[in-house]
Formats: C-alpha cells, structure tokens, sequence
C-alpha cells in the first residue's frame, strides 16, 4: 500500500476543529441559540491550557464544561478559546487551544465530534474516557452569556454542569449518535 503523504488523517482533525471554531465563534458573538448548548472535554496538561492550579490539581488530566446557562466572556480566536465559569461558586477563567479538545458534543441535536489529541502534545491521553451525557432533560430556560458570575441559588446546578462527565460504556452502547474514529479508515 502507499503511504499517505499528504496525511489525510490531520487534515480531518483540522477541518473537524474547524466546525468547532465557527459554532463557538458564532456563540460567543450571538448567543446560544435555541436549545443547543455543549459538553468540550478538553486535556488539562496540553499545552496552552491555562486553568487554575486549584482547578489542575482537582482534574490533573482532563475535564469537561459545559456551556449552557452560567458562564460568561467567551472569546474564540483562531487556536482556541477562552471562557468564564464557576466552579463550586468561585469564577475562573479558563483557555483552552483547539489541539487540547478532546471532545465537543451537543446533546440538543445529538452531534459530537471526537479528535485525535497528538501524543507529543499529552502523555496521558490513554486514560481518556469518551463524553456521553446521559441526562439533559433539564428545564429549558433562555441561554444567555453572562457578564458575571451564577448567583447563589444556581450554584448547584452550575457545580453539576463543571463536573466532569464520563460514562465507561464503549460510544457503541450509549444512546444517541454513534462516534467513529477516524483510525477506522487508516490503512494500516
């Protein structure tokens, strides 16, 4: 077989992550719309993460947000983006460059792209787990960015929403969309 040189596989990811941008720089410029809003599992260890050394301690090598109803300043740039959340009622800031992004899934429409994290860029990606939300039936309410952090009495449900989400059945058993990685096709 020949090889590929022209590495479809990267071209792929990039476009990929190119869906990703424009959706989140379209957010970040109008709002969410509708009923949409996003699960992005993200490797805390890549480099070009910038969390808190609290937040790093507490999820040494991945997390997930979500970005529904408490957070606020997101910014998208060409590499990555950055964002407001609360977590346990303490507002951080968060940046995250598109290469760090492990998953990004929108339960409203049940469309989830899956990337390839490169190995030079983490060396813990094969602890990973795949991101399914199983409950997102919660109460539809206007989704709007936020100029400051949730008050008091969503702090629960903003707690929930920065809890990282992992479910350990394979993406062939999980309700909803199926997940195909791209190493499916390579020829080996």
């Amino acid at each position: 077989m020949a090889e590929d040189r022209i590495r479809y596989d990267i071209l792929a990811q990039d476009a990929l992550r190119g869906v990703m941008r424009k959706v989140l720089a379209e957010v970040a410029r109008t709002g969410l719309p509708g009923e949409h809003h996003f699960f992005i599992t993200f490797l805390t260890n890549a480099p070009g993460v910038r969390v808190s050394s609290r937040l790093r301690e507490r999820y040494p090598e991945q997390m997930t947000i979500v970005l529904q109803y408490q957070y606020w300043d997101l910014k998208v740039t060409e590499t990555g983006f950055e964002v407001g959340l609360s977590f346990a009622d303490v507002p951080e800031m968060l940046s995250v460059p598109f290469s760090a992004v492990r998953g990004f899934y929108d339960p409203s429409v049940n469309f989830e792209l899956e990337f390839d994290v490169k190995p030079e860029q983490s060396e813990q990606t094969a602890d990973i787990t795949e991101v399914h939300p199983e409950n997102t039936s919660e109460e539809p309410q206007k989704p709007a960015t936020k100029k400051k952090p949730a008050k008091k009495a969503k702090k629960d449900k903003a707690e929930a929403e920065a809890e990282p989400v992992q479910e350990d059945a394979p993406a062939s058993e999980s309700k909803g969309a199926e997940v195909v990685s791209l190493d499916a096709f390579r020829k080996k």
